[in-house]
């Protein structure tokens, strides 16, 4: 099968050649192997880091715009495996946006990683899986960056910058089909109105037909479709100001779950399910310099207006549905000074503040078969009664309104002394955020006493719960860091680098346990006793950890091979971990284990041999366990933390072949991917063993237009993205089968 689907695909060549036919060679150095425009300079500014940010002292993976074309990296999920022990599964729908990096990340809730868009930060992780094409390099660093970025970042920061109508000018559009159907179109127009001031307009749409199918509906299950327009605004004045406006609006709509009950290997659930986002964001971004100082200001605004229906038993009966709407707005402001003094001291000021304020609506409609089972059956343990109940539905209804403000200042030295740089900083954080709820639920039945032989029916009975409440929580946090370089007394750039850091993750409310709350509360009331804690699973609480890490920076043969070297150590406290409660419950929630500790190492290699070859290599191992963690009923210490995996790879190589006609580069790309082991519960009974994924492209190129023919999981490998369990059931999500494109680029 395999060297059937690789045959197949590589037999398309002589059809493409065909089609491109043949004409005199032109050489042309200012357009690359995919039609694009060599960048000799992305004009990125960094504000919090070094100019040359791979001598910067931490971990870091920069992939460039070749890369980003190569492998047709359009959003975060592009990058999982190329920077070492990042993993970001696809699974579930846009929403699902969950990061993990050396050992620990989040399912739901706070992120563990931070993103910025030029410059914007995104606040929500929900709002994290998206499209978005014209992007001329991201950056992940890894390690514990709160000092300088503060909440939620102690996993890392991930910088995002799209093309500049500074930078390039013109017209670039794609499009894209394959197999799924798959359909992918986008065009962008990017123009210098005058030396110093560029806009660009670009918008793009996407559609996958989908490739697991709902049996209940005869649907696909992972259908999906959206789009996104972008706006932004470039002015460089010369003068010592500069201004970068980006506003982006996103459509993103998601028709299914595919989720597979594993007793019958099928997806087979009855009643609706989708997700449907709608994301606008503006960021503004002014700067004023001088020859040894610039003081900058970002301020960002950004609504999301988003709706998750779901049949949350996944099962083709009538348990119960879920639906969370939501309104977010947030606000955020962030100044930044930084100057040097001579080529000793540099340092670094700011002041961070942001607002957000979510409103949300999240109904559960308990069903016949649910009642039946999870609420009637339990109470008719009774010995002195049973239950008969009169309807045949049941709203567990809850409003929330979720407050969240902070305030920051933080600071950062820099000092040199010859060949040795030490940095040091800090940063105070303030966070405040509060919850408002309103649920509400009723209820009608009637009782039948056990009184044999003569059974005696009580009157109709009625239960109305209706409550109203507020919670509030607030921190205040010192976050440190220190390192320290040292400059290798080799040819070009080298150094190895030590740091120490604080991380802090964010607590919150789980809001899903809401209807768990309103459904032990009604069984009380029918002579049950509560089956947990509600005051424990309210709320839960911030998340820290100490980060160590020793690493290195390595460029040898004349610049052609770049490698970069790290150790690491986390030790974590309170980490934020997603479970299901014992008992007859419905909700997951965020609970935090006592201690778990994490260490590992990275590798990351470049090497270009010419101008021809090009050759890509990152391996990542993590050692996740719980130090201390018990529920209450297990102790998990030793155990491995779930949805980490322990080792990530990523190996490419590419060969660049010019040719004399009317196809001037034809282009050979190969890739694999590895992930695993990946434990998917805290008993570690469930593992996805680790897999790797084998990709290929063609690319043939001719002045500005390109044919792209790409393959993906040509093995067929078969593995899982997700692994759950709900109400005592198992479901898993499959990976991506074997799947192909075809692109067409043109660049003017």
């Amino acid at each position: 099968m395999f060297l059937k689907r690789l045959l197949s695909f590589f037999l398309l060549i002589p059809v493409t050649l065909q089609m491109l036919g043949e004409s005199n060679a032109i050489d042309n150095p200012e357009y690359s192997d995919d039609g694009s425009r060599w960048l000799e300079e992305v004009s990125v500014t960094a504000f919090k880091q070094d100019t040359k940010l791979r001598l910067a002292p931490l971990a870091v993976t920069i992939v460039d715009s070749t890369l980003i074309n190569r492998l047709n990296i359009i959003s975060l999920r592009g990058v999982s495996e190329i920077a070492p022990n990042f993993f970001m599964p696809q699974y579930g729908s846009r929403m699902t946006s969950s990061i993990y990096v050396r050992g620990i990340g989040a399912r739901m809730d706070q992120p563990v990683v931070g993103l910025n868009v030029d410059n914007v930060p995104f606040l929500n992780k929900d709002a994290y899986d998206f499209d978005l094409p014209d992007v001329a390099r991201i950056e992940v660093l890894r390690g514990a960056q709160s000092t300088l970025y503060g909440r939620n970042t102690m996993g890392g920061i991930i910088n995002i910058y799209t093309l500049s109508p500074l930078d390039v000018q013109g017209v670039r559009a794609r499009v894209e089909t394959g197999k799924g159907p798959l359909f992918k179109a986008s065009v962008g127009y990017y123009d210098k109105i005058s030396p110093t001031l560029g806009m660009g307009l670009s918008a793009q749409y996407y559609y996958n037909g989908g490739y697991w199918r709902n049996e209940h509906s005869g649907k696909k299950a992972d259908k999906e479709q959206g789009g996104s327009l972008r706006w932004r605004t470039a002015l460089k004045t010369g003068r010592g100001f500069d201004l970068d406006n980006t506003m982006s609006f996103t459509v993103d709509r998601n028709y299914g779950y595919p989720y597979e009950y594993t007793e019958t290997g099928k997806i087979n659930y009855n009643d609706t399910c989708f997700y449907r986002r709608n994301v606008w964001a503006d960021g503004l971004t002014l700067r004023w310099h001088g020859e040894n100082w610039s003081i900058s200001s970002i301020t960002s605004t950004q609504y999301i207006d988003d709706n998750m229906t779901l049949d949350q038993d996944f099962l083709p009966k009538n348990y119960f549905t879920l639906m969370q709407k939501r309104h977010e707005w947030n606000v955020t402001e962030d100044i930044v000074a930084r100057g040097n003094v001579g080529k000793v001291y540099n340092w670094l000021t700011g002041l961070f503040g942001f607002y957000k304020q979510s409103k949300m609506y999240s109904p559960v409609v308990m069903k016949e078969d649910g009642i039946e089972e999870l609420i009637v059956g339990y109470v008719n343990q009774n010995p002195i009664f049973n239950a008969v109940w009169l309807d045949d539905r049941m709203l567990l209804g809850s409003q929330f309104k979720i407050p969240a403000y902070g305030l920051a200042i933080y600071h950062q030295s820099d000092f040199h002394f010859g060949k040795w740089k030490l940095a040091v900083g800090a940063r105070l954080d303030y966070e405040h955020n509060g919850l408002d709820y309103h649920s509400f639920t009723e209820a009608n039945y009637r009782m039948i006493m056990k009184n044999p032989p003569h059974m005696q029916m009580g009157p109709d009975q009625h239960i109305e719960i209706d409550e109203t409440g507020k919670l509030k929580q607030h921190y205040f946090e010192f976050l440190p860091k220190a390192t320290l370089s040292y400059s290798l007394p080799m040819s070009g750039d080298n150094d190895v680098y030590l740091s120490v850091g604080k991380g802090y993750k964010s607590g919150g409310y789980n809001i899903q346990m809401f209807s768990d709350i309103l459904q032990q509360k009604l069984m009380t009331e029918m002579g049950r006793p509560m089956t947990y804690d509600i005051d424990e699973v309210l709320s839960y609480k911030p998340e820290y950890s100490w980060n160590y890490e020793l690493g290195a920076h390595i460029t040898c043969d004349e610049g052609k091979v770049n490698t970069d070297i790290a150790l690491f150590y986390i030790d974590c406290r309170n980490q934020q971990l997603t479970m299901f409660p014992e008992g007859n419950t419905t909700g997951r929630i965020t609970t935090n284990a006592g201690k778990t500790r994490s260490y590992g190492a990275e590798i990351q290699i470049h090497y270009a041999p010419t101008q021809r070859w090009m050759f890509d290599l990152s391996y990542g191992y993590t050692h996740a366990r719980f130090v201390k963690f018990s529920d209450g009923v297990n102790d998990y210490k030793g155990k491995s933390v779930p949805y980490a995996p322990a080792n990530t790879l990523f190996a490419a190589a590419a060969y660049k072949l010019p040719l004399k006609g009317w196809i001037e580069n034809l282009t050979f790309g190969v890739n694999t991917r590895g992930t695993g082991n990946i434990y998917w519960n805290e008993e570690n009974t469930f593992k996805q063993p680790f897999y790797a994924l084998l990709g290929a492209s063609i690319t043939a190129s001719h002045k500005r237009i390109a044919m792209e023919l790409r393959a993906d999981n040509i093995t067929g490998t078969r593995y899982n993205t997700f692994w759950f369990e709900s109400m005592s059931n198992t479901f898993v999500q499959r990976g991506r089968p074997f799947t192909w494109s075809i692109a067409l680029t043109y660049n003017l």
